[in-house]
């Protein structure tokens, strides 16, 4: 086994390199994982731009993982070659949101790639309760499982039912992801953004033909397309402190509106509008592992197009580079895929 890794460390913002590393030690119940493919999130767009709001630098990057079992203990349901996509979300299991079965909002958490150094490496040790058996699917389709599991979460917030109409804010990969899944459940999604070009690329790779550009007149268009009614349920993906506000008037009387965005800011509402509708206000926050097989088991039955999501690609020694380019320009844009292999 090799003695050493590399890592793509975020000293500060604007300042990703290559660093050499020592192996991950493992501990009792952790397996060592080396890296197959790694997603570049919005996330890690932020964490190079000094965006994100809760990271200390220096950190290691990466949370949308796939990658291979090298070691794990002696009668381990895991052996050494299989593929796993991984859970991100590190739970301390002893807090009061982990007792109540919410991991997701673990009151310790430690979310890879930005609490704790994350997967722009080679090899990893994490706890095998993280790894997740992705047999029969790619390592592309693996390393897609993270992103696709926070819409899927925030659909499952929602309890959208089949037939309503549901609104997604925000045509970038968390908002597609939303999409896909409210569709699943058998709602009527239409995307809403500002980009034209990034309105068509979404409804080109979801098949979700309904759409919104949020200029001009989307008051209207809301009510044009909901028979005058608003949405049943809208779910901002923007992060945008004004979106985020703007979306409330979206909503249908009796509706939901959840916030699967995150912005470090104040969000406000004109609480007379937000009682005549009895409207019920969500957050949701990253996802659990009944989202993760359900998104394991949509991909591998056909119904989640993984590869149209994967849209650009490099490689470990490309990476740095590639990753600040893409920060600046995003054109055509939906997923990137770092290939380890």
């Amino acid at each position: 086994m090799p003695t050493s890794m590399r890592a793509l460390v975020c000293r500060q913002p604007h300042d990703l390199g290559v660093e050499t590393r020592a192996l991950p030690v493992r501990k009792p119940g952790e397996a060592i994982v080396k890296l197959q493919r790694i997603g570049i999130c919005g996330t890690d767009y932020h964490i190079y731009e000094g965006l994100h709001p809760f990271l200390q630098y220096p950190r290691v990057m990466g949370h949308e993982l796939a990658a291979t079992v090298i070691e794990a203990d002696a009668g381990s349901k895991f052996s050494a070659g299989q593929l796993v996509a991984i859970n991100p979300y590190i739970a301390c299991g002893e807090c009061h949101a982990c007792k109540q079965g919410k991991p997701n909002c673990c009151m310790k958490i430690a979310v890879l790639g930005v609490h704790r150094d994350g997967g722009m490496a080679e090899y990893l040790a994490l706890p095998e309760g993280n790894l997740l058996l992705a047999d029969g699917m790619s390592a592309d389709a693996a390393a897609c499982v993270e992103f696709l599991a926070i819409g899927a979460h925030a659909v499952r917030r929602s309890e959208l039912r089949s037939r309503q109409n549901a609104l997604i804010v925000g045509a970038g990969p968390i908002g597609l992801g939303t999409g896909l899944f409210g569709a699943v459940a058998g709602g009527n999604v239409t995307i809403m953004d500002r980009d034209p070009a990034r309105l068509a690329l979404a409804s080109w790779v979801t098949g979700i033909t309904s759409t919104i550009l949020s200029t001009g007149s989307v008051e209207q268009d809301v009510l044009n397309a909901t028979q005058g009614n608003g949405f049943d349920v809208v779910f901002d993906a923007t992060g945008n402190a004004a979106s985020m506000e703007k979306s409330f008037g979206f909503v249908a009387h009796g509706g939901s509106y959840v916030m699967v965005g995150l912005v470090k800011d104040r969000i406000s509402f004109f609480d007379p509008d937000f009682h005549k509708r009895e409207m019920r206000l969500l957050a949701s926050r990253n996802a659990t592992a009944e989202d993760f097989a359900l998104v394991m088991s949509s991909i591998q039955s056909g119904k989640i197009p993984v590869d149209a999501l994967v849209t650009h690609r490099t490689s470990f020694d490309s990476a740095a580079a590639n990753l600040a380019s893409w920060a600046r320009d995003k054109n055509g844009l939906i997923k990137a895929m770092i290939e380890m292999d």
